[in-house]
């Protein structure tokens, strides 16, 4: 008998760990917002579109990071988004205009493009066994979650003992460390006759032509809107607006003195709970149709996005939602990355899912630029929030109509 091959993967193994640092740091900026805005008397807008920037340079960075590697190999092009992504804080941490915060956030998008899940992911998705493949990369995802769990309060606990600058520096040579788990990512992809023969140009043109890719790009949009405002804006959220009316009390007997701790820690159960939602959606999207899980892992975040506004405001329902969104929190990734490599191959995969992410970081723009421009004009979240609850709908909704069947088993319209 055969043995089956396991799905912890040198490549697995060491690509989550690049994950998890990458990620970790990228969830950590919320947490900079309140002290770089006071330290300069920044706008909340201001910060807010250096993150903004941020995100939308890593969605322009996915596929040119995922053709990079197509084409001079993947830890080359994982090693040149680590130099990036370290330039950027270094420079950051001397930044003392929001143009110079804003401009260099570039890089660090880049950056993040590089060494961060868009990357690997499709790595760990074109060397694993067909019968694992799902189940991989729902445990890449997750350790992006594991990032997120110490990412917020490790930037909340430096920033106790240095300044925000410091942080950035530890934060660059973090990242420049996690190269040396570049050996672990050496592995042959695995690819159909058909892929290896077909170039980029052709199945790009065969996507672009497919309804299908345009309808995944579309439910992507709302993903990156909806976890990019919560991870950029919560933690302000929590300190500023609860502070109001959460008493200390409720506090205390949740073992957090400050409404910007509980803000950190609850950015860190976000990430414990998706640790579990997305290995859980990488396994069941090895079994069951990927575009109905997808509906309903859109459903619930704008169920519980709705709930949450709508109730009055205290500890015990900022830690319910952050729990229940965590559980949501990345599964979409696996399932959509699945989607992409088994509809259009996985020799372009990175690519494929580079312009599909692309979709998610103008959510992203959306979500982390109107927060902050919301805020300042109205001195509330409120509108924002409810956007998002449209737009989780309107991504739930078009993932019906997506025909899963590989393209090249398609019969000709």
């Amino acid at each position: 008998m055969t043995k089956s091959p396991s799905v912890f993967t040198p490549v697995l193994i060491g690509g989550c760990l690049i994950i998890l640092i990458s990620f970790g740091i990228r969830a950590a900026f919320g947490v900079f917002q309140i002290p770089i805005a006071n330290e300069f008397g920044w706008l909340r807008s201001d910060f807010s579109m250096a993150i903004a920037i941020q995100n939308l340079a890593w969605g322009i960075g996915q596929p040119l990071f995922g053709a990079f590697a197509g084409r001079f190999g993947d830890r080359k092009a994982i090693f040149l988004g680590a130099v990036l992504y370290a330039a950027g804080l270094v420079f950051s941490a001397y930044a003392i205009t929001p143009g110079q915060h804003q401009f260099l956030e570039i890089l660090v998008g880049f950056g993040i493009a590089g060494t961060g899940m868009g990357l690997i992911i499709a790595i760990v998705g074109r060397t694993s066994a067909p019968e694992h493949r799902s189940l991989a990369m729902g445990i890449a995802t997750a350790a992006g979650s594991a990032g997120q769990v110490i990412g917020p309060p490790m930037a909340e606990f430096l920033l106790s003992m240095m300044t925000w600058q410091s942080v950035f520096i530890v934060f660059a040579a973090a990242i420049s460390a996690a190269m040396l788990l570049l050996p672990f990512l050496k592995s042959e992809p695995v690819a159909t006759t058909q892929e290896l023969e077909e170039t980029l140009g052709q199945i790009l043109g065969r996507a672009f032509r497919d309804p299908t890719f345009t309808l995944i790009a579309v439910g992507f949009f709302s993903c990156g809107y909806q976890l990019s405002f919560i991870t950029a804006h919560f933690p302000a959220f929590i300190t500023e607006v609860c502070a109001e009316i959460i008493p200390g009390s409720m506090l205390d007997s949740l073992g957090v003195s400050t409404t910007s701790a509980l803000g950190a820690v609850a950015l860190a159960l976000i990430g414990l709970a998706n640790i579990g939602g997305t290995v859980l959606a990488g396994w069941l999207g090895s079994i069951y149709s990927k575009k109905y899980l997808l509906a309903g892992v859109y459903f619930g975040r704008t169920i519980a996005a709705a709930v949450f506004i709508s109730l009055p405001m205290t500890p015990l329902t900022v830690i319910v939602f952050s729990v229940v969104m965590g559980s949501l929190w990345l599964a979409t990734v696996p399932l959509t990355a699945g989607l992409v490599g088994y509809i259009y191959g996985l020799r372009h995969m990175a690519t494929l899912y580079g312009l599909v992410f692309f979709s998610h970081q103008l959510g992203s723009f959306m979500g982390v630029w109107l927060g902050g421009h919301m805020y300042d004009r109205f001195g509330s979240y409120n509108a924002v929030w409810w956007v998002g609850v449209g737009v989780g709908l309107l991504s739930a909704i078009v993932h019906f109509p997506v025909d899963e069947r590989p393209l090249n088993d398609r019969k000709p319209a």
